[in-house]
């Protein structure tokens, strides 16, 4: 099979390797859809601890099963199916006492690769966070899978209810995937960026507001009556942007930091409001095995996530669709192993 590897950043080699053989509760799949993720594109740039070099990469995907190991009960050869690349050791003193997205061993345990025609699932990932594909989810969008289980671990607990108002500050895919699942709880929401397209293609995924950074300020004021949001989700990873999205929150609010900032980061807030306007600032990582399951259930009942999908590439064609992520030019692309150049 043709697999690409991550050489180094910038380079990307198309490798003639063999099929891997699933062992005892494996399943091996053919994979028929991959997206492009901002992860990916960050090693792809310069590198990500998590994704060593030189090694296969991508991690969200949907597929067939093309082969089974022994004691596999729950799939067959043919079965259309969905998953993610991670689940929990159900072992470790994180996992004891279920706070699963914090396994010790998850991110250690993960399988990447899935930017090639085949992917080996193992066995506890097989067994916990992998899905038969109902037929009126195309392989597109049960692809979304992984990123919409991020997105639901961020809301998880929250509460978000009819006409709560909510800020999302980042227009990139998690940005428009919160906003996709806080209007499906009937939330008003403002969403801000830099790219007047890019707002303007959030007002018709159904954004009540959208507005340019520079304008932030007076437009929540405006929104919400001088109140300020009930939510706030900083989906940039920015420092700056991270010490700004207090600023937004009403008192007694919540503020959700979802984008990623450099490790060895250090960011100020203003400790009189965190005090004495009781502001809650969440900081989430990952998902849980119920996050997951929350996420198949949203994608089967019709959240219309093919709306971000923004052209479609043969695998070869890989350093194409990330090129074209680099310079903002599209939301997410699917590769099509079977599309081969």
């Amino acid at each position: 099979m043709i697999a690409a590897y991550l050489a180094e950043p910038g380079k990307i080699e198309f490798r003639e390797v063999p099929v891997a053989e699933p062992a005892k509760g494996e399943v091996v799949v053919k994979i028929k859809a991959a997206l492009t993720c901002g992860t990916d594109l960050k090693a792809f740039q310069r590198g990500h601890p998590m994704i060593p070099m030189p090694g296969r990469f991508g991690h969200e995907f949907s597929g067939i099963i093309a082969k089974t190991g022994k004691g596999i009960k729950k799939f067959k050869e043919g079965d259309e199916v969905m998953g993610v690349h991670s689940a929990p050791c159900l072992h470790c003193p994180y996992c004891l006492r279920k706070f699963y997205n914090l396994c010790e061993n998850i991110m250690s345990t993960k399988v990447l690769g899935s930017y090639a025609e085949y992917l080996v699932i193992p066995e506890h990932i097989a067994r916990q966070n992998f899905f038969k594909k109902p037929s009126r989810l195309t392989f597109q969008e049960a692809a979304f899978l992984e990123p919409l289980a991020c997105v639901v671990h961020g809301m998880a607990g929250l509460k978000i209810k009819k006409e709560d108002t909510v800020l999302i500050i980042g227009t990139g895919p998690i940005g428009l995937l919160h906003l996709l699942m806080a209007k499906s709880k009937g939330a008003r929401v403002m969403v801000s960026g830099r790219s007047r397209p890019r707002l303007d293609f959030a007002l018709g995924l159904g954004a009540d507001s959208a507005v340019e950074a520079n304008g932030l300020d007076s437009a929540v004021k405006e929104f919400t009556k001088g109140l300020g949001m009930d939510y706030v989700f900083e989906c940039t990873g920015q420092l700056s942007v991270w010490e700004s999205s207090l600023n937004f929150s009403r008192r007694g609010g919540t503020v959700v930091l979802f984008g990623g900032v450099k490790g060895g980061t250090s960011a100020s807030f203003d400790t009189h409001r965190l005090h004495y306007d009781e502001m809650t600032v969440k900081g989430v990582f990952h998902f849980s095995p119920s996050d997951v399951k929350e996420a198949f259930s949203i994608l089967c009942a019709g959240l219309p996530v093919k709306r971000l999908i923004s052209g479609s590439y043969a695998l070869r064609e890989l350093p194409v669709a990330l090129h074209r992520l680099g310079e903002g030019d599209g939301l997410k692309f699917i590769i099509e192993p079977e599309n081969a150049i």
